[in-house]
């Protein structure tokens, strides 16, 4: 019987290298202090108005005033989603 012919394994070759590239992040300087403001004037809001049993920041918005306390809040967390 022939003998076959063997097949010769081809060489390891490792993949090509990838190519680095530099991520270019843009300056979000303003987002750390927005959203902290937002979320101090947010709380200061609620705060004033507990404090001044309902006469302060706004009279007429009357227990309206906690949502527009907890919307200045709501505001920073949006801010936030631009920190990088």
């Amino acid at each position: 019987m022939p003998k076959s012919r063997i097949r010769k394994k081809a060489d390891y070759t490792p993949p090509p290298a990838k190519q680095t590239t530099n991520i270019k992040l843009t300056n979000r300087g303003w987002v750390a202090p927005v959203m902290l403001a937002m979320f101090l004037i947010g709380l200061a809001w609620i705060v004033v108005f507990y404090v001044t049993d309902g006469s302060l920041p706004v009279d007429a918005l009357d227990n309206w005033n906690i949502v527009v306390g907890f919307g200045f809040i709501a505001a920073g967390f949006g801010v936030s989603t631009q920190w990088k």
